[in-house]
Protein backbone atom coordinates (compact mmCIF):
# COMPACT_ATOMS: atom_id res chain seq x y z
CA UNK A 1 0.00 0.00 0.00
CA UNK A 2 1.40 3.42 -0.52
CA UNK A 3 1.87 6.02 1.85
CA UNK A 4 -0.28 8.54 0.42
CA UNK A 5 -3.27 5.09 0.49
CA UNK A 6 -2.53 4.97 4.24
CA UNK A 7 -2.68 8.65 5.18
CA UNK A 8 -6.41 8.03 3.74
CA UNK A 9 -7.03 5.31 5.69
CA UNK A 10 -5.17 6.89 8.64
CA UNK A 11 -7.52 9.86 8.23
CA UNK A 12 -10.80 8.31 7.79
CA UNK A 13 -10.18 5.71 11.10
CA UNK A 14 -9.31 8.51 12.54
CA UNK A 15 -12.65 10.36 11.84
CA UNK A 16 -14.67 7.40 12.52
CA UNK A 17 -12.66 6.56 15.94
CA UNK A 18 -14.26 10.53 16.87
CA UNK A 19 -17.69 9.31 15.82
CA UNK A 20 -17.39 6.53 17.44
CA UNK A 21 -16.13 7.85 20.99
CA UNK A 22 -19.07 10.41 20.37
CA UNK A 23 -21.13 6.96 19.85
CA UNK A 24 -19.93 6.27 23.75
CA UNK A 25 -22.81 9.09 24.88
CA UNK A 26 -25.89 6.67 23.86
CA UNK A 27 -26.28 4.05 26.32
CA UNK A 28 -26.95 0.70 25.25
CA UNK A 29 -26.09 -3.24 24.49
CA UNK A 30 -24.76 -2.48 20.97
CA UNK A 31 -24.53 1.18 19.02
CA UNK A 32 -24.49 1.96 16.04
CA UNK A 33 -21.37 2.14 14.28
CA UNK A 34 -20.04 4.37 11.52
CA UNK A 35 -16.68 3.13 11.69
CA UNK A 36 -17.50 0.83 9.29
CA UNK A 37 -18.59 3.96 6.76
CA UNK A 38 -15.39 5.56 6.97
CA UNK A 39 -13.08 1.92 6.47
CA UNK A 40 -15.61 1.30 3.78
CA UNK A 41 -15.11 4.39 2.44
CA UNK A 42 -11.20 4.39 2.43
CA UNK A 43 -11.53 0.25 0.90
CA UNK A 44 -13.87 1.92 -2.00
CA UNK A 45 -11.53 5.08 -2.66
CA UNK A 46 -8.02 3.13 -2.58
CA UNK A 47 -9.46 -0.31 -3.70
CA UNK A 48 -6.80 -2.36 -1.66
CA UNK A 49 -5.33 -6.05 -1.85
CA UNK A 50 -7.30 -8.77 0.64
CA UNK A 51 -4.39 -8.58 2.88
CA UNK A 52 -4.49 -4.63 3.06
CA UNK A 53 -8.39 -4.86 3.99
CA UNK A 54 -7.96 -7.16 6.69
CA UNK A 55 -5.38 -5.02 8.25
CA UNK A 56 -7.51 -2.02 7.56
CA UNK A 57 -10.54 -4.56 9.17
CA UNK A 58 -8.30 -4.98 12.34
CA UNK A 59 -7.10 -1.54 12.73
CA UNK A 60 -10.90 -0.59 12.69
CA UNK A 61 -11.86 -3.50 15.28
CA UNK A 62 -9.15 -2.40 17.46
CA UNK A 63 -10.85 0.97 17.40
CA UNK A 64 -14.01 -0.39 17.90
CA UNK A 65 -13.21 -2.56 21.01
CA UNK A 66 -11.57 0.19 22.84
CA UNK A 67 -14.11 2.47 21.98
CA UNK A 68 -17.23 0.48 23.32
CA UNK A 69 -19.62 -0.29 26.18
CA UNK A 70 -21.61 -2.79 24.10
CA UNK A 71 -21.78 -6.35 25.64
CA UNK A 72 -18.75 -8.01 24.36
CA UNK A 73 -16.40 -5.48 22.61
CA UNK A 74 -13.54 -8.22 21.72
CA UNK A 75 -16.15 -8.99 19.24
CA UNK A 76 -15.21 -5.85 17.19
CA UNK A 77 -11.63 -8.10 16.49
CA UNK A 78 -13.15 -10.32 14.36
CA UNK A 79 -16.84 -8.64 13.05
CA UNK A 80 -14.43 -5.44 11.35
CA UNK A 81 -11.80 -7.60 9.47
CA UNK A 82 -15.38 -9.87 8.01
CA UNK A 83 -16.63 -5.89 7.03
CA UNK A 84 -13.76 -5.12 5.23
CA UNK A 85 -13.31 -8.01 3.45
CA UNK A 86 -16.97 -8.34 2.21
CA UNK A 87 -17.04 -4.85 1.83
CA UNK A 88 -13.81 -5.31 -0.64
CA UNK A 89 -15.16 -8.20 -2.08
CA UNK A 90 -18.53 -6.23 -2.80
CA UNK A 91 -17.30 -3.42 -4.08
CA UNK A 92 -14.93 -5.24 -6.76
CA UNK A 93 -18.04 -6.88 -8.27
CA UNK A 94 -20.78 -4.14 -8.45
CA UNK A 95 -18.11 -1.03 -8.55
CA UNK A 96 -18.39 -0.81 -12.68
CA UNK A 97 -21.68 -2.09 -12.90
CA UNK A 98 -24.18 -0.60 -10.12
CA UNK A 99 -24.43 2.95 -10.05
CA UNK A 100 -24.86 3.16 -6.32
CA UNK A 101 -22.18 0.78 -5.65
CA UNK A 102 -20.80 2.31 -2.88
CA UNK A 103 -23.95 2.73 -0.88
CA UNK A 104 -24.53 -1.24 -1.71
CA UNK A 105 -21.19 -2.01 -0.87
CA UNK A 106 -21.58 -0.42 2.77
CA UNK A 107 -25.00 -1.58 3.20
CA UNK A 108 -23.71 -5.57 3.01
CA UNK A 109 -20.50 -4.93 4.41
CA UNK A 110 -22.21 -3.43 7.75
CA UNK A 111 -24.90 -6.42 7.43
CA UNK A 112 -21.43 -8.37 7.20
CA UNK A 113 -19.87 -6.83 10.43
CA UNK A 114 -23.02 -6.03 12.43
CA UNK A 115 -24.68 -9.56 12.51
CA UNK A 116 -20.92 -11.32 12.94
CA UNK A 117 -20.69 -8.99 15.95
CA UNK A 118 -23.58 -10.28 17.36
CA UNK A 119 -23.17 -13.61 16.50
CA UNK A 120 -19.82 -13.95 18.38
CA UNK A 121 -21.59 -11.75 21.24
CA UNK A 122 -23.97 -14.49 21.65
CA UNK A 123 -21.36 -17.06 22.05
CA UNK A 124 -19.43 -15.59 24.09
CA UNK A 125 -21.28 -14.12 26.67
CA UNK A 126 -24.86 -16.29 26.40
CA UNK A 127 -25.36 -16.52 29.88
CA UNK A 128 -24.92 -12.41 30.41
CA UNK A 129 -27.09 -12.18 27.36
CA UNK A 130 -29.73 -14.36 28.99
CA UNK A 131 -29.42 -12.50 32.21
CA UNK A 132 -29.80 -8.84 31.17
CA UNK A 133 -32.29 -9.54 28.26
CA UNK A 134 -33.89 -12.50 29.25
CA UNK A 135 -34.27 -14.36 26.06
CA UNK A 136 -32.29 -14.75 22.80
CA UNK A 137 -35.08 -13.12 21.05
CA UNK A 138 -35.23 -10.24 23.37
CA UNK A 139 -31.48 -9.98 22.59
CA UNK A 140 -32.20 -10.09 18.90
CA UNK A 141 -35.34 -7.86 19.22
CA UNK A 142 -33.01 -5.10 20.22
CA UNK A 143 -29.74 -5.77 18.79
CA UNK A 144 -30.82 -6.28 15.26
CA UNK A 145 -32.70 -3.05 14.30
CA UNK A 146 -29.62 -1.26 15.94
CA UNK A 147 -27.72 -3.45 12.52
CA UNK A 148 -30.58 -2.73 9.64
CA UNK A 149 -30.42 1.34 10.67
CA UNK A 150 -26.75 1.88 11.60
CA UNK A 151 -26.32 -0.35 7.49
CA UNK A 152 -29.02 2.22 6.00
CA UNK A 153 -27.32 5.51 8.02
CA UNK A 154 -23.79 3.82 6.85
CA UNK A 155 -24.62 3.33 3.19
CA UNK A 156 -26.25 6.78 2.73
CA UNK A 157 -23.26 8.18 4.52
CA UNK A 158 -20.50 6.74 1.92
CA UNK A 159 -22.57 7.10 -1.22
CA UNK A 160 -22.79 10.95 -0.39
CA UNK A 161 -19.23 11.66 0.67
CA UNK A 162 -17.96 8.84 -2.01
CA UNK A 163 -18.24 11.65 -4.90
CA UNK A 164 -16.92 14.84 -2.64
CA UNK A 165 -13.79 12.42 -1.99
CA UNK A 166 -13.04 10.93 -5.44
CA UNK A 167 -13.12 14.33 -6.48
CA UNK A 168 -10.58 15.16 -3.62
CA UNK A 169 -8.30 12.42 -4.37
CA UNK A 170 -7.59 13.19 -8.01
CA UNK A 171 -7.04 16.54 -7.59
CA UNK A 172 -4.22 15.93 -5.12
CA UNK A 173 -3.00 13.48 -7.70
CA UNK A 174 -4.08 10.16 -6.25
CA UNK A 175 -5.76 7.81 -8.28
CA UNK A 176 -8.58 5.43 -7.69
CA UNK A 177 -7.87 1.93 -8.33
CA UNK A 178 -5.89 1.92 -11.63
CA UNK A 179 -6.23 -1.58 -13.75
CA UNK A 180 -2.18 -2.62 -13.22
CA UNK A 181 -3.21 -2.48 -9.09
CA UNK A 182 -6.14 -4.68 -9.54
CA UNK A 183 -3.18 -7.50 -11.70
CA UNK A 184 -1.11 -7.23 -8.66
CA UNK A 185 -1.08 -11.46 -8.07
CA UNK A 186 -1.26 -10.58 -3.72
CA UNK A 187 -4.77 -9.39 -4.94
CA UNK A 188 -5.27 -12.91 -4.63
CA UNK A 189 -4.54 -13.30 -1.18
Amino acid sequence: MKSRDIAIVGILLAIGAIVRYLSLLIPGPIVSNLVIAFYSLAIILIVPTFREAIGIGVVAGIVCALLSHSIFPPANLISEPIGAVVCLAIYRVLRDRVPLAPAATTLLATFASGFSFIFIAILAVAPTVLDRFGTLGAFLAVTVPIVLITAAVNAVVVQALQVPASRALMQSGVRHATPDREARPSDES
